[in-house]
């Protein structure tokens, strides 16, 4: 049956090539994905998935299954397209959408000999809004046996951890004047903004290592003689758990809310990005992929434990709805930083394809080795429930 598999992805890889290139050299940005959207979703339409596009609210999100008519094991791929702004595909997006609907069809092909339903999810906006967040508040994934991707990198490296993560703005109100002539008439919205840092950078001796806090100003005035009188600050609060996260954002918060005391500033809090969860590993499942990397050839030496995360990833609440992995795949040979220039052409290059096909057929068979295999899929759900009590 693997076999098979592989002879299915193999067969349509001139077409899985041209769909790559196109969404790579058509970029587009977050729940803007159209043609991307519309690309993967009529290759799973001619490959007998039923579709269905613009769940959650999302007009470029969309569901595709295929049912074999007998019951079995629900195996979920997902795919990302979103690009990032002037850069493109620098995250190899345009890879990871391919990659899923490959993988997709070619476990749909043997389907039948298992029974159960391979379940496509097209999840815009992965690098801002993360619609696999609001899709898993939703419930999409819950009925899932396994959820399944691989992100591109220059090494193959094994599913692990990732950051939670929430996305907070400060936005001061306060009052202008003119700075030289009747400066105590003002409040200045600025240095409400300047004080959150300074305390924020103050609090940062008092927290555990695996947190990082890391801001920008994105409004802070329009001229140096105007007191400004409305002032914005951005931050990223993350560490290795969401409970540990949900603290810290609310002390990042406390430092906010006392430079709008010390400057009399107002303050409006709120939520720029969608908070991302930690990614939970589930290792029995995370073991079985890279069994099928061992046996399409990839030597052991060649795949990487994964030393721990530092950024953040919506794959991370799919992890806590159903058992999940995101391993990487190597694409390049050479040490390549995503959101590069460098990670963009790899992800347009014949060497990136392949790599991406290599990830597509070992997450295919990780997904028949889900539906085949009971006991496996019993060792997996274990797994998933001793991480969630």
């Amino acid at each position: 049956m693997k076999q098979k598999i592989t002879d299915t992805i193999e067969s349509l890889s001139d077409s899985f090539f041209e769909i790559s290139q196109y969404i790579g050299q058509n970029p587009e940005l977050g729940n803007e994905e159209e043609k991307a959207c519309k690309a993967l979703t009529d290759k799973l339409s001619n490959h007998g998935f039923t579709v269905k596009t613009g769940i959650v609210n999302q007009p470029t999100a969309f569901e595709a299954v295929y049912d074999s008519g007998k019951p079995g094991a629900n195996v979920g791929f997902m795919c990302e397209y979103d690009a990032l702004p002037e850069l493109g595909h620098a995250c190899g997006h345009n890879l990871i959408g391919t990659q899923g609907i490959a993988a997709a069809i070619g476990l749909a092909n043997v389907i039948h000999e298992t029974g159960g339903k391979v379940y496509v999810y097209g999840t815009p906006a992965e690098e801002t809004k993360g619609a696999k967040v609001t899709m898993a508040d939703e419930g999409c994934f819950d009925h899932l046996d396994v959820a399944l991707m691989a992100h591109p990198s220059s090494n193959y490296v094994k599913s692990g951890a990732s950051l939670a993560m929430d996305a907070i703005a400060f936005s001061f109100y306060g009052k202008s004047a003119h700075a030289a002539a009747a400066p105590e008439q003002g409040i200045n919205a600025l240095d409400a903004v300047i004080q959150t840092f300074n305390s924020i950078n103050a609090l940062r001796q008092h927290v555990t290592p695996d947190v990082r806090i890391h801001g920008v100003i994105p409004e802070g005035g329009q001229a140096a003689n105007i007191v400004p009188d409305y002032a914005v600050a951005h931050f990223y609060v993350r560490s290795t758990s969401r409970l540990t996260t949900d603290a810290i954002t609310e002390k990042v918060s406390l430092c906010a809310k006392g430079a709008a005391l010390a400057t009399g500033a107002q303050l409006e809090v709120s939520n720029y990005e969608y908070s991302y969860d930690e990614m939970i590993t589930n290792i029995p499942l995370s073991d079985t992929f890279t069994e099928q990397l061992l046996e399409l050839g990839i030597e052991p030496d060649e795949i990487y434990d994964h030393e721990g995360g530092t950024g953040s990833l919506d794959m991370g609440n799919v992890s806590h709805r159903c058992p999940a992995i995101h391993p990487y795949i190597q694409i390049s040979n050479q040490p390549i930083s995503a959101h590069t220039h460098e990670f963009r052409e790899a992800a347009l290059s014949k060497d990136g394809f392949d790599g991406m096909i290599i990830g597509a057929k070992a997450l295919a068979m990780t997904g028949y080795e889900i539906a085949a295999n009971p006991s496996l899929r019993k060792k997996v759900a274990v797994a998933f429930q001793s991480r969630h009590q």
